[in-house]
């Protein structure tokens, strides 16, 4: 009877506790909330511009949206939502739905606001590893040829690049040298054609203060003697029949490394140092490893497509010069993630803001924002206009952010009064490099955002929905402009004591409007 009592009494103290929304719940299939007031982000980077979450928001975490994404939802009442396996998140009739079939979700209410959820989430699900990428890609500028040469990689105009950046008043830093350098997918070898002397040009590059990456991908060309050695040993994805999967990417149709497999991590991290030891590369842009292109396909551990995605992650912790754009977990690891490709356009623009405050809010604190002016491609090809307002606004957002990657050539697209507003930004950024590598420093070992969402930093306050303006730390206000054609901007400056640029003195919390010339970035110091 005493045993039938106390089952009764443990029972409904967790009726109470699930009721009254505080400590942890587990619930095998679905959680559902009333959103009311309280504000939700979930973790698909790709949607931070439409966030905090509101009726008609759908998301399947099988998907990756082509960006990163991280297991987790999170509000500004201190709640959190985990699982290590993907689920679907909508929003009707102001009501957050969480399904997740078999998989264990995690509920936990342990904090009163966004950074206590965050700090609960970061030290139970993704605590921080203490290691910190190479300090190069946030005390300098980020360089990649992506968008000046595409396809046509090669040794002379990757030279003349460098020596154009370097000509044109930039520091150095990290070059990228991406997509089509090398033989073939797979055959990770300068090709001969395009690259005469690699080693001559790694040690220019060296020369110049460069430290270069090299882009990577997981896919093997089908025609290639590497397919053929790899096949032979089992060492690629397979589709149901047991054959050697061919999967269709942006480039045609490949095999796919199986990193599920040792004898296959062993090859692909051969072949990386090899090109460290060989043409002293520096370090790895790490591009594809989407859930999607793992679909429906046999592996040797038998795991599925995000857990392929992470995977591909973990290749990254042993090189300190890396960079990601997928990515599924590993948040609190020292790997760069990537914002997706932008287009050339003022709206996707604005997204770098909510963008990046997103991931500093679900644990991805090492980021970079895309490609100064747009990465994507397509926006740059001949014939294409080139809003010059847009480049610089886009540097003057990159300016204060963890990272800054140039690969438009502002030298080259920019007039006179347009290329020294981008000059200018870059010097601004260097005011505050030490200010951003120790915030990255701290990052390492704590988890902490190093851009931080106005709501982070002052709860509730009605700040949740501002994801134009972003703090660096807690103490630098950051409003770039970034809109066509106004000059002007609306500021939201919290409370406290605020000084200008211009050493003029702000005190919060007030709303105030801005002048912001070309070359100008509105920024605010928090004083005693």
């Amino acid at each position: 009877m005493q045993n039938m009592n106390r089952s009764w009494y443990i029972l409904i103290i967790l009726l109470l506790i699930r009721v009254a929304g505080f400590g942890q719940i587990i619930e095998p299939e679905s959680i559902k909330f009333r959103i009311g007031e309280t504000a939700w982000w979930s973790g698909v980077i790709n949607h931070g511009e439409i966030m905090p979450l509101k009726d008609g928001y759908r998301a399947d975490f099988n998907n990756n949206y082509g960006n990163q994404i991280q297991p987790l939802l999170i509000s500004n009442r201190g709640q959190t939502i985990w699982s290590e396996q993907p689920f679907t998140v909508e929003v009707k009739d102001d009501t957050l739905y969480v399904r997740a079939g078999d998989a264990r979700l995690i509920y936990d209410h342990s904090g009163r606001d966004l950074k206590e959820a965050f700090q609960f989430a970061s030290k139970s699900y993704f605590p921080p590893a203490g290691i910190l990428p190479d300090e190069l890609l946030f005390s300098a500028p980020q360089y990649n040829t992506w968008i000046e040469l595409q396809y046509d990689q090669n040794q002379q105009d990757i030279l003349q690049y460098a020596n154009d950046i370097l000509n044109s008043g930039f520091p150095p830093g990290v070059l990228m040298i991406d997509d089509n350098w090398q033989e073939d997918y797979g055959k990770w070898v300068f090709h001969p054609g395009r690259f005469s002397k690699p080693v001559e040009m790694m040690d220019s590059l060296h020369h110049m203060g460069f430290k270069v990456m090299m882009w990577i991908c997981p896919f093997i060309s089908p025609d290639c003697d590497v397919y053929r050695y790899l096949e032979s040993r089992k060492m690629l994805l397979r589709d149901s029949t047991g054959r050697t999967a061919i999967v269709r990417w942006w480039n045609g149709a490949s095999g796919l490394l199986d990193l599920s497999n040792p004898e296959t991590v062993l090859w692909f991290k051969d072949q990386l140092n090899m090109l460290q030891s060989d043409y002293g590369v520096d370090g790895f842009k790490f591009d594809a490893g989407d859930p999607v292109f793992y679909r429906d396909l046999v592996s040797y551990n038998n795991i599925g497509p995000n857990d392929h995605c992470e995977l591909f992650a973990r290749i990254g912790l042993d090189y300190p010069l890396n960079e990601y754009r997928a990515m599924w977990k590993m948040a609190g690891q020292p790997i760069v993630n990537r914002l997706r490709d932008k287009y050339h356009t003022w709206e996707d623009a604005r997204k770098l803001i909510p963008h990046i405050l997103l991931q500093g809010m679900v644990g991805y604190n090492f980021t970079c924002p895309d490609m100064v002016g747009g990465g994507d491609y397509i926006s740059f090809l001949p014939g294409a206009v080139m809003d010059q307002d847009l480049i610089v606004r886009s540097a003057q957002t990159h300016a204060l952010m963890p990272m800054m990657q140039f690969s438009v050539a502002p030298w080259r697209i920019l007039d006179e009064k347009h290329f020294k507003a981008v000059q200018k930004a870059v010097k601004i950024r260097k005011e505050y490099r030490d200010l951003i590598l120790e915030l990255a420093e701290e990052s390492a070992i704590t988890g902490e955002p190093v851009v931080r969402s106005m709501e982070y930093v002052f709860p509730h306050l009605g700040y949740d929905i501002i994801s134009d303006q972003f703090l660096l730390g807690d103490h630098i206000l950051v409003a770039p402009l970034l809109e066509p054609g106004t000059g002007t901007r609306t500021i939201v400056i919290p409370e406290g004591k605020w000084k200008e640029r211009n050493g003029k003195i702000i005190r919060g919390p007030k709303t105030v409007e801005r002048a912001v010339g070309l070359d100008e970035i509105p920024v605010f110091e928090r004083i005693k």
